[in-house]
């Protein structure tokens, strides 16, 4: 093979090769790695609330980005983290590894947010978090880890601490791609592991608390997905608020990604504020002004 050839073979073997991106910066959170894998370092980005008078152990909320596990970016619930920090949780905001950052199947982003959640419990202590209301969120794809690691099992990666738990307390669901059967989504991508990693096929007695936003003209999720997830969850006796939106699509509760609306953005984060204070995790009433300053409304 000729020089000129080995030069050009060599660049695109080198652009071929997945390489992580720089660590997210996100002004007033602390940034800590909970794992290394695929030769990358994956943060949580935490959010503390404000100093107050209390000492009490917090509640806390993981969020894990959308993307179709091929790519996305932890700033996707960044005005989610924000407000509600403000208003008493502690907040992380999760990288894991995906096919165009990594060149990993949907699997490792399982394996990634069963390492978050447990990270996050063993250091429940340090950070002054109460290990028993940890509620775990996310969008689409991000959604599907986040369910996975309040249902399904198996996912836990060689090396941790199993004595650590890493099952979510309560689910936030939005537009998740949580049926990875034969007719739901990224079966073809995911069917090395169905059924233990469709959060659809796992219901059981222990399934946390949930609340699930959808859009009607959803693309990716059908409303009757929807409501069968929430029927069997109501049929083992185990909370499942679902909130349909008429008209919206996928990615429609997002602040400014895709075909989100203001509108949408508020409501969702209401409502994710009121069932929230419905596990008492929060208390008080949902900071509405706040939301408007978040979305960037105009004040009266």
């Amino acid at each position: 093979m000729c020089r000129l050839a080995l030069t050009i073979f060599a660049i695109l073997a080198a652009a071929a090769i997945p390489h992580a991106a720089e660590p997210l910066t996100f002004p007033g959170a602390v940034s800590e790695i909970y794992k290394h894998a695929s030769d990358t370092d994956l943060y949580l980005h935490r959010f503390d609330p404000p100093t107050g008078e209390s000492t009490a152990p917090r509640p806390a909320v993981v969020f894990f980005f959308g993307g179709g596990w091929v790519s996305g970016s932890a700033k996707q619930f960044e005005p989610h983290a924000r407000y509600l920090s403000a208003r008493g949780l502690v907040v992380f905001l999760a990288d894991y590894r995906t096919a165009k950052a990594n060149g990993t199947p949907p699997r490792d982003a399982a394996a990634d947010a069963t390492s978050a959640i447990r990270w996050v419990r063993a250091h429940a202590g340090p950070l002054n978090l109460d290990s028993g209301r940890i509620a775990v969120g996310g969008g689409s794809a991000g959604g599907h880890i986040a369910a996975v690691t309040g249902i399904c099992e198996g996912f836990d990666e060689a090396g941790e601490d199993l004595t650590v738990s890493s099952k979510a307390n309560a689910l936030l669901l939005f537009n998740p791609v949580y049926d990875n059967g034969p007719d739901g989504y990224g079966h073809d991508r995911v069917k090395e592991w169905f059924p233990a990693i469709s959060p659809a096929h796992n219901h059981s007695t222990d399934d946390p608390p949930t609340i699930v936003f959808l859009g009607t003209k959803d693309k990716l999720i059908p409303g009757a997905t929807a409501e069968a997830f929430q029927a069997a969850q109501k049929a083992l006796g185990i909370r499942s608020d679902l909130h349909l939106y008429e008209g919206a699509e996928h990615g429609f509760f997002n602040l400014a990604v895709g075909t989100g609306k203001v509108e949408h953005f508020i409501d969702t984060i209401r409502k994710t504020d009121t069932f929230l204070i419905s596990l008492e995790y929060l208390s008080g009433e949902p900071d509405l002004a706040l939301l408007d300053k978040i979305a960037g409304k105009s004040q009266p």
